[in-house]
Parts: structure tokens; C-alpha cells; sequence
């Protein structure tokens, strides 16, 4: 156990999920098999998502193409993915760790942090760990490893220590045998351009990385330096933070089945984002002052770039030229486009925010404000299809942005905000 009154943190990660999920919707098909999912237009045809242990004994991995994993595995059964199953998993294993706590913080649709310092009436923290595994496994047939720390950042090192199927304790004390041995970038939080900056600083080590001054860190990376300097020492102060019902931004990114390089194809993929993440903030009542596009290229270069309106928005129009604007701005027409994304910040609830109107939009925007209630009002009834703009037809694959059960990032939250029996 984790001795002295301080904090006790699970970390719950669900193993190879989508596999998991298939296997327990069709064990005859799937259990016990080597899969993989592959296929969706989110994470480029042909690249595998995830795959089951089983494939992974086999040599299967992560950012395979289907042809290297078949290589490597000949008997590897691909599956499509289906992310409305995914979503509904998720709710259910979230539904269980809220059963011991109400501070559930939902890091995707496969992990959460719960902070478990004051539920001792369900027994010690090993204890909630196993019966929070045990109903995982009766109630939806899922396996998951569980990790019980003083803080977040351990208890996420815990769980990633034994998969699958494991209870993990990670004490502060243990950190210097446990953690100081192994490279930088195994520390959660550092990435691998991360990892590389502190290795020209001949910081090789989560131990190099505890030692190091601090001084010197936080002139290289601001205060991210001296968080990493706390991290490499097993200190960690963020609060476990349930999900809310306001979101602080609303995104969609989509990697594209091919590189793209001509104006009207990405704006047609912008369109598309702007449509769905523009209903997604109206669902859940917002609006947006600011909108950010992302773009990525063949190289995996990512870059952001964003602007403030003078009014706030939730028109699909507005958000779709102004992210036009920005990629017009900063994208040299001709050079390839890998993944496109729009996200909507500086959200604020829609009835408290007071838009300014002028003389020649007062008349217009209740008007227009009635229409897109109407198009979102049939949508929700008969599919997101069911009434489309010109620019949105056809079978250009950024449509697929469109199909909830075909797309989807581990990211995204909006669906544990929802009714369970939506």
C-alpha cells in the first residue's frame, strides 16, 4: 500500500482496446486471435490502429501498412473500425470507475485517472483496483491494466509497466531503481524532439534528467524545464479533473487517405471539418472566438496557426472561411497536405455571450440562426447525410469525417458528455 496520508491516484488503461472491444462483441471471431484494425480514413488506409496481443507476439505493430503486418503475421485478421462500439465500451468501463469516485478524469476513450484519497470505504487502493479490473472484465469482457501512485504522472508509469491484466503500485521512493535508468523519453510528458534537445544537453537519462540543473533547463524550455525536472523526481501536482460539461475547445483532425496538394481538394476537407466541429459546439451550446487550423506534412511537420474573430461564432460558413484564410496564408498551393485539422477555442456558453450585431446583419442572423437549428434538428433524426450543403456532396473521402461509426480519435470526449442511451 501507499503509505501516509497524501494522494492516491489510479491510472485505468484499457489493453489494445478496439481489439478487446471486437473480441468481446465476437469472441467466436476474434477471441484469443491475432487482429488488427485497420482501414479508417483518420488514421490512413492501409495503417494499422492497434492490434491484439496475439498479433503483437507476432511481430505486428502500431503504424505498420497492412502489407508489412501480414508479412510479419499471415494469419492476422484486419477489422474496420467502428467507433460508436468504442464509444459505448468506454462508457461502460468510465461508468464503473465513477461507481468508487466522482473525480474521474477521461484522458481518451481508453484511459482515466481517478482519485481514489477518499473512497476507503471501498477498501484499500490495491483492493479498488481489483474489483474496478474483476467488473471490467465480468460486466464487458475487457482486459486492463491498472496503475495506483501518489500522483497522475506515476500512476500512468505504473500502468504502462505490465500489460496486460496488471496492478502496478509506483511509490515516489521507487522512482530513482525504477525510472532514473531509462531514456528521457520514456517519462510521461517528454516526447521524442523533446528527448533530443536534453540529449544534446548530454541529459541521456530519466536520472540525467533529475540531476540536471534547473536553471539550465528552464532557459532551454521554459517552464516546461522545470516541470520535467519535478517529473524525473516523481513530483506531480495535477489535480485529477473530472470531465465538465463545458469542453474548453472543440477539434477534429483527419489524416488523409492520400497526400493532397490542390486548393479546392483541402478546402473541401476543411469544409467538412468545419461542418462537424461547428455541430459539435452548437450541441453543446458554445460559441467560438477563435479558430485554429492544423496542418501536417509528408515529413510529420506540424504546424498551427490561428486567428481571433471580432464576434463570436457557431456558423459552419464563418469557420470555414476563416480556416480557408489561414491555409491560404501559411500552405504554398502544391505542397502535400497529410493531415488537416480545425479546432474551435475561446468557447464560451451561447446564451451568456452577447453578439454585436450591425444594421445589415441584425435582421439576417436570427434567420440564419433558425435554419442551421432546423438542418441540425434532422440531422440528429436521420443521419449526418441527410441535408447537405453543395460543397459537401459527392463521394470525396473527407466525407467519411461524417460517419461516427467509421471515425473518431482516442482523443475525443464529446460522447461521455452525452446521455448513456444516446
Amino acid at each position: 500500500m501507499i503509505a501516509g496520508k497524501g494522494r492516491i491516484i489510479l491510472h485505468i488503461d484499457m489493453n489494445a482496446f478496439y481489439c478487446s472491444v471486437h473480441a468481446a462483441e465476437q469472441p467466436e471471431l476474434y477471441g484469443g486471435k491475432p487482429t488488427a484494425v485497420a482501414g479508417s480514413v483518420e488514421l490512413r488506409k492501409g495503417i494499422v490502429v492497434t492490434s491484439s496481443y496475439e498479433a503483437r507476439a507476432r511481430g505486428v505493430r502500431t503504424g505498420m501498412t497492412v502489407r508489412q503486418a501480414t508479412g510479419a503475421c499471415p494469419e492476422l485478421i484486419l477489422i474496420s473500425p467502428d467507433f460508436d462500439l468504442y464509444r459505448k465500451y468506454s462508457r461502460g468501463f468510465m461508468r464503473i470507475a465513477g461507481d468508487f469516485t466522482p473525480l474521474v478524469e477521461a484522458v481518451s476513450i481508453d484511459e482515466c485517472f481517478l482519485d481514489v484519497t477518499g473512497s476507503s470505504q471501498f477498501g484499500t487502493a490495491v483492493e479498488i483496483a481489483e474489483t474496478i479490473a474483476r467488473r471490467v472484465k465480468e460486466e464487458l469482457s475487457l482486459p486492463c491494466s491498472i496503475g495506483i501512485a501518489p500522483n497522475k504522472l506515476l500512476a500512468k508509469m505504473a500502468s504502462d509497466m505490465r500489460k496486460p491484466n496488471a496492478i502496478t503500485i509506483l511509490r515516489k521512493r521507487d522512482v530513482p531503481g525504477l525510472l532514473w535508468g531509462k531514456p528521457c523519453q520514456s517519462l510521461y510528458g517528454v516526447g521524442s524532439r523533446t528527448a533530443d534537445k536534453l540529449l544534446k544537453l548530454n541529459i541521456r537519462t530519466i536520472g540525467d534528467l533529475a540531476k540536471a540543473d534547473e536553471g539550465l533547463l528552464t532557459d532551454r524550455f521554459g517552464v516546461y524545464g522545470s516541470w520535467m525536472k519535478k517529473a524525473a523526481n516523481g513530483i506531480d501536482e495535477a489535480p485529477v479533473e473530472p470531465l465538465h460539461e463545458a469542453p474548453k475547445s472543440i477539434g477534429h483532425t483527419t489524416t488523409l487517405p492520400s497526400d493532397l496538394t490542390e486548393r479546392d481538394q483541402y478546402r473541401r476537407v476543411l469544409l467538412n471539418l468545419a461542418d462537424q466541429t461547428t455541430r459539435r459546439l452548437r450541441h453543446q451550446k458554445m460559441v467560438s472566438s477563435t479558430i485554429q487550423i492544423t496542418i501536417r506534412d509528408t515529413d510529420m511537420k506540424t504546424i498551427t496557426r490561428s486567428t481571433t474573430l471580432p464576434v463570436p461564432t457557431e456558423s459552419a460558413s464563418e469557420v470555414y472561411d476563416t480556416a480557408c484564410k489561414l491555409m491560404d496564408a501559411h500552405w504554398k498551393v502544391g505542397t502535400p497536405v497529410r493531415l488537416l485539422g480545425v479546432t474551435l477555442q475561446s468557447l464560451a456558453p451561447k446564451e451568456e455571450t452577447p453578439l454585436q450585431l450591425d444594421l445589415f446583419t441584425y435582421e439576417e442572423e436570427p434567420k440564419k440562426e433558425r435554419l442551421m437549428t432546423a438542418m441540425d434538428a434532422l440531422r440528429d433524426k436521420f443521419g449526418e447525410s441527410a441535408v447537405l450543403t453543395a460543397g459537401m456532396l459527392g463521394d470525396d473521402p473527407s466525407a467519411l469525417i461524417r460517419n461516427k461509426k467509421l471515425r473518431g480519435t482516442s482523443l475525443q470526449k464529446d460522447f461521455l458528455r452525452e446521455p448513456s442511451d444516446r
